[in-house]
């Protein structure tokens, strides 16, 4: 109880006074159990959000816009592997429903979460379509999490081409770890709309056996992918310079599509089973002022 009225104080105006190193040390503290350390993180949650304080640049904000991302991918890896735009919308009642295909999805550019799946427009309710999005589009995504870079992205929907993979059903999300252009670990989530599962593999396709915020299945066997080479390789492209950001991809047949680039993994608050993978992230995720020490230390 004493938790919950916390978190509704961290979410209110009074959340949004505090300096985010304050902010995250009480959010992190609820959400984890574990003090924050920020002046010498050691976990892949702790960096995460020494990232959130200390990484900052300006071009992450374009790069966690769900419209304005697609434009950076394209030109750097092909328009090939953007999925279909149908319509960017500033309000929900500028979308004219008669024109859309009978599938689509609509998502909220600034956000996560603010998500309407529609397999069947003459299903679709779109009373609570609009009472989701526009609750989101209210909200700014930074004071949830202090994740800055969501702090001035402008508000805005953009609906997509609806698609699924083998399944007919959803499409499993590929999600690639990279570590200052390196990849490392595939996060593959499924089911995520009825019984949400994560399975983590190397990049050698090798069953690790953890979880990550979700429970994993060591049963279902997820084939690897045809095209992961090549997966990889565009991961390493869209990761290059930066100390941690997870691209995410889908895979329909041998096609490749980006999915979106996240710089904080369940907001560096994910619970990791056992723990020690929450260590061994971290000791791939070398942060800017750990380059200068090792810098100092060689000379």
């Amino acid at each position: 109880m004493i938790k919950k009225i916390i978190l509704k104080l961290l979410n209110s105006i009074f959340g949004r006074i505090l300096p985010s190193s304050i902010f995250l040390k009480i959010k992190y503290k609820i959400n984890t159990g574990c003090s924050l350390n920020l002046e010498n993180p050691k976990t892949f949650n702790e960096k995460l959000q020494w990232l959130k304080i200390h990484d900052r640049n300006p071009q992450y904000t374009k790069l966690v816009d769900k419209y304005e991302v697609k434009k950076i991918v394209a030109s750097l890896i092909g328009e090939e592997y953007i999925i279909p735009t149908i319509g960017v919308y500033d309000k929900f009642d500028d979308i004219d429903f008669e024109k859309l295909p009978n599938e689509f999805v609509i998502k909220c550019t600034h956000d996560s979460g603010g998500l309407v799946i529609c397999k069947d427009k003459k299903n679709l309710d779109i009373k609570e379509a609009r009472k989701k999005i526009n609750k989101c589009l209210k909200t700014n995504y930074y004071y949830l999490g202090r994740e800055w870079p969501y702090k001035n992205v402008k508000p805005r929907i953009i609906i997509e081409k609806y698609m699924t993979d083998e399944s007919n059903i959803e499409l499993k999300d590929y999600k690639v770890f990279n570590f200052n252009g390196e990849p490392k670990i595939i996060q593959v989530d499924y089911n995520r709309f009825v019984n949400h599962k994560r399975n983590l593999y190397d990049i050698d396709w090798n069953y690790i056996e953890a979880s990550f915020q979700y429970p994993t299945d060591f049963k279902r066997k997820i084939s690897r992918p045809e095209n992961l080479n090549k997966m990889l390789e565009l991961a390493k492209i869209l990761s290059k310079n930066i100390p941690h950001v997870r691209t995410d991809f889908y895979s329909i047949g041998d096609k490749i599509y980006f999915g979106e680039l996240t710089f904080y993994s369940e907001s560096g608050f994910g619970k990791f089973e056992p723990d020690e993978f929450n260590y061994k992230f971290g000791e791939y995720l070398i942060l800017p002022n750990e380059k200068r020490k090792n810098i100092i230390k060689k000379i």
